[in-house]
């Protein structure tokens, strides 16, 4: 029993480990995707570039916060509290919803205006290479959040799809911007996000124990 229960124990450590390795992978990433999304952004005037800048820098934060829950569980082992996998959550879930409030409020405001984005290449290759890789992390960190029972990295995960969808949605919009010159693509598009923002949101709040894959 005891050699079950420690073999148990030293899965759940490695598991952790590879957590805090993608988190560590995210914030690096999310860094420079931020830096150079939101540079882009303001010497392009291209607004949804810009929003895909600060999401990336919620998706910074958030990562940040994870990773600090998964350090803390990997250090105290046994010992761990479960306050701080629920303050992580509520991290987690508070920045889904901020970020469905912006592209809400962006995507309202843009239709309003009429104001779609310019084309950049820069910001073009940038979320030509953002979404790939951000499909693959989120599913990776759902799994392992799955796994772990972890409110807080399932959360993260979410955010990390959203930040893909995200940068599908302003890659489309660069495309068919600088193609035919629909400005209102990456607006509409947009609010197609919303649900999966708020479903998440209320799943990192929620206590009950599910993911959606």
């Amino acid at each position: 029993m005891h050699r079950l229960r420690g073999s148990m124990l030293t899965d759940r450590h490695r598991l952790i480990s590879a957590a805090i390795a993608l988190q560590w992978l995210t914030i690096s990433w999310m860094i420079a995707e931020a830096a150079i999304a939101i540079v882009s952004a303001i010497q392009a005037h291209s607004v949804s570039l810009l929003g895909f800048g600060l999401d990336s820098v919620v998706e910074l934060i958030s990562a940040a916060v994870v990773a600090r829950r998964l350090y803390v569980e990997g250090r105290d082992g046994n010992d761990f509290d479960e306050s701080v996998e629920r303050r992580a959550a509520v991290v987690a879930g508070s920045l889904l919803f901020v970020l469905a409030a912006y592209v809400l409020i962006a995507s309202i405001l843009s239709l309003v205006h009429r104001s779609g984005e310019a084309f950049t290449l820069v910001g073009f290759l940038l979320t030509l290479v953002a979404f790939p890789l951000m499909v693959a992390l989120g599913r990776r960190k759902r799994h392992l959040g799955s796994i772990l029972e972890s409110r807080a990295l399932k959360a993260d995960g979410a955010e990390a799809i959203a930040c893909s969808y995200l940068s599908l949605i302003v890659l489309t919009g660069l495309g068919a911007q600088y193609v035919f010159g629909w400005w209102w693509i990456d607006a509409v598009a947009s609010l197609g996000v919303l649900c999966f923002l708020i479903k998440e949101g209320r799943e990192a709040f929620s206590d009950d124990d599910c993911c959606y894959d």
